[in-house]
């Protein structure tokens, strides 16, 4: 049954039609510019509270026409020259009135104007105080339909500050900045859930002061990332994600795990059979999942490692001390690719430890998938890897002991949730190869231990990074040509063109032509558009080798394995992000020949491209590269999409806040340490905090809901 949200917060979650000038056309306009919120409903008064303002508009500096640069919003003091209306019966002409001062002429250029209107406001010969953007067109200045157009009377009486919000087309900025006051004004009076000692610390204002101050800034200043209304904001904030979490986290704890002992027999086997050793890391990761699972609570465990760095076998050992125990383990990967990629790659040692596999994807279909579904539920498959297909209702566990979920990125708490759901006490061990910095890691998986493998398997090699200029291509097919001859393998990733697998695609057919010309037959492709079984064909020839050369789109970027592939070449890796760059290169240097990869780059290079490309040159170590990444462009889309999971910040920024993430994670453990159902003063005051930024499904989870 749901929680019940507290009365008190009732004026913030009205919906924003609810203020005054806020009709149900200006309603539409403000859902355009925020979109659904969190519970997937058009945007409330809350929402608006936390649409947070980009800058200031300072009309105590006034530049002058000349020295206004393009696109700054200004405000100028103009003596009003003359009006020129569109010619008669063509209203898709512009109306003008040209102003002048001591440094130039500007245009005020009007659509759709009332010529009466216009004469009435702007006479001619009269000074007017006009601000808005200005934009030089033709090497003029212009500003187009103007915020404000006051006389000496009319300025005196505005804002000398004014906060200035990313905004949507149709929507006037006056109306937007009425609204947004709106909702400051409906904000009530809210008891503090800020741990004392820590505020009188920090010298934060109280929520209400800090929301207030950042929508009614006194200067830029205010508006900085570590201003003391930011920094209060930016923690409640954090504080809010940090809470749902470990209240998430204890719930799953306290709906009992199950102690899980292996007689060790199955893991004996799959080392005997392993061709090298385990890497130190790996055995430590083991150790730690090994800890987790014999103790009675349920394991959240997120098990970090690089590209190629052996995670896939950590999660295999897991699953043996599982099954030794008498229950089952599922395996889930985002893409049927990648599935049976690992079945296939774990087939031959769960064969040798007397493991019973399967394979659940979404194409196991009729008589196969009624058999596989009954083998399950009666307990006669121990380990099934499969897509989200497993944990679709319909799917039933004599005793699923275990949860692996293969790149966590693409799963959020919610399918975390589901997932865990399918057994009595399922553990839950989650992987990625994305590596991911401390703060990210505690932004989106702060209800989670953590293990990292931080070496790479015996036997792999380096991989030489080189950067070369696109000017060199015709070079660079000539060299390709002779390793295919020697018979090499070679990736040939195509640039992303824009956010758009079509255009991406339409590239990757431009370059796979040029380049079937050149070296013929031996040129494969893949790419996003094609159908399932066409991709896995066109991978099942690169493997087999009949193709030796793969153009792709980013396609690649997640799992493929070809272990004899030794060449990568990126085209155009300025326009990569850095981790991106990292996992592409990851698909080379998985066996024991020397590999090289080539990023192509067209200059000159900006700064951060330069930086990235640098950094790929200099090292492999995706822990490193992850941080540079975020130092570069900060918190980005580190994690994939951004319909990824990842908690979405709307106030906090990783990189001017991450020092808070670790004081919100203890403080939200201390929080469910005490008072795990919020039923003190603070604990009251922290439902509302909850309810506020979004996270109040965790409240559902409270005994006292």
């Amino acid at each position: 049954m749901p929680a019940m949200r507290p009365d008190i917060l009732n004026p913030l979650f009205r919906s924003v039609t609810s203020l005054p000038g806020v009709g149900p056309k200006v309603g539409e306009m403000i859902s355009r510019l925020l979109g659904l919120n969190a519970a997937g409903e058009p945007p409330r008064v809350v929402d608006l509270l936390f649409h947070m303002p980009t800058g200031v508009i300072d009309r105590r500096k006034q530049p002058g026409i000349a020295l206004s640069p393009e696109g700054a919003i200004v405000t100028l003091a103009l003596r009003i020259d003359r009006h020129q209306p569109p010619p008669p019966g063509n209203r898709k002409q512009p109306y003008r009135v040209f102003g002048q001062d001591e440094t130039g002429e500007i245009a005020l250029v009007f659509f759709h104007a009332e010529t009466a209107f216009l004469e009435r406001t702007m006479p001619v010969g009269e000074t007017r105080y006009v601000s808005g953007r200005v934009e030089w067109f033709n090497g003029r200045p212009q500003m187009v339909h103007p915020d404000h157009v006051v006389d000496r009377d009319g300025f005196e009486k505005l804002p000398m500050i004014e906060p200035v919000y990313p905004m949507t087309a149709g929507l006037a900025r006056k109306t937007l900045a009425r609204a947004i006051r709106g909702a400051v004004d409906s904000l009530p009076h809210l008891p503090e859930w800020f741990d004392a000692p820590l505020l009188a610390q920090r010298s934060w204002p109280d929520f209400h002061d800090a929301l207030d101050a950042s929508h009614t800034p006194r200067g830029a200043e205010d508006l900085a990332a570590t201003s003391p209304a930011l920094m209060r904001l930016a923690y409640d904030e954090i504080l809010a994600s940090q809470l749902a979490l470990a209240l998430t986290r204890a719930n799953l704890r306290r709906a009992s795990g199950r102690a899980r002992v292996g007689d060790g027999r199955m893991r004996h086997a799959i080392v005997e059979a392993l061709p090298f050793s385990l890497t130190a890391s790996q055995s430590q990761a083991i150790a730690e999942i090994e800890t987790d699972l014999v103790a009675p609570d349920r394991m959240l465990r997120l098990l970090q490692g690089d590209v190629g760095s052996g995670k896939t076998l950590v999660a295999l050992m897991a699953a043996a001390i599982v099954i030794e125990s008498g229950a089952q383990v599922a395996l889930m990967a985002p893409t049927e690719l990648l599935a049976r990629q690992h079945a296939k790659s774990l087939a031959p040692l769960a064969e040798a430890a007397g493991m019973r596999l399967a394979v659940l994807t979404g194409r196991e279909k009729g008589r196969e998938r009624v058999t596989i579904l009954e083998r399950l539920a009666e307990g006669a498959i121990d380990l099934v890897v499969g897509t989200h297909a497993v944990f679709q209702s319909g799917v039933e566990f004599r005793d699923l002991g275990l949860a692996v979920v293969d790149e966590q990125h693409r799963f959020g708490v919610h399918q975390r949730l589901a997932l865990a759901g399918k057994g009595a006490a399922t553990d839950i061990l989650v992987m990625t190869a994305t590596p991911i910095p401390r703060t990210l890691v505690l932004a989106a998986f702060g209800d989670m231990d953590v293990s990292k493998l931080t070496e790479k398997p015996a036997g792999r090699r380096p991989i030489e990074t080189r950067t070369i200029p696109l000017e060199r291509l015709d070079e660079v097919v000539g060299r390709i040509a002779t390793a295919i001859e020697g018979g090499a393998k070679v990736y040939w990733v195509c640039p992303l063109v824009e956010e758009s697998e079509e255009v991406d695609a339409a590239a990757a057919e431009a370059r796979f032509a040029e380049l079937q010309a050149t070296l013929g037959a031996a040129v494969g492709l893949v790419h996003g558009r094609m159908k399932a079984a066409d991709k896995d064909a066109a991978m099942l020839a690169f493997q087999r080798g009949d193709t030796r050369l793969l153009v792709a789109t980013t396609v690649i970027e997640v799992g493929v394995d070809v272990p004899d592939a030794t060449i990568i070449v990126i085209e155009h890796a300025e326009r990569f992000g850095l981790a991106q760059l990292h996992q592409l290169r990851g698909r080379v240097g998985r066996g024991s020949k020397p590999s090289t990869c080539l990023l192509l780059y067209r200059g000159p290079l900006g700064e951060t491209a330069h930086g990235r490309l640098a950094i790929m040159r200099e090292t492999e170590d995706g822990f490193r590269i992850a941080e540079e990444d975020l130092r570069l462009r900060g918190e980005g889309d580190l994690l994939g999409t951004k319909q990824s999971g990842v908690p979405g910040f709307r106030i906090a920024r990783f990189e001017e806040h991450g020092a808070l993430f670790e004081i919100a994670r203890q403080d939200a453990r201390l929080i469910v340490e005490r008072d795990r159902d919020l039923i003190s003063e603070r604990g009251k005051a922290l439902r509302l905090l909850l309810y506020l930024f979004g996270r109040d499904e965790a409240i559902r989870l409270l005994r006292a809901g």
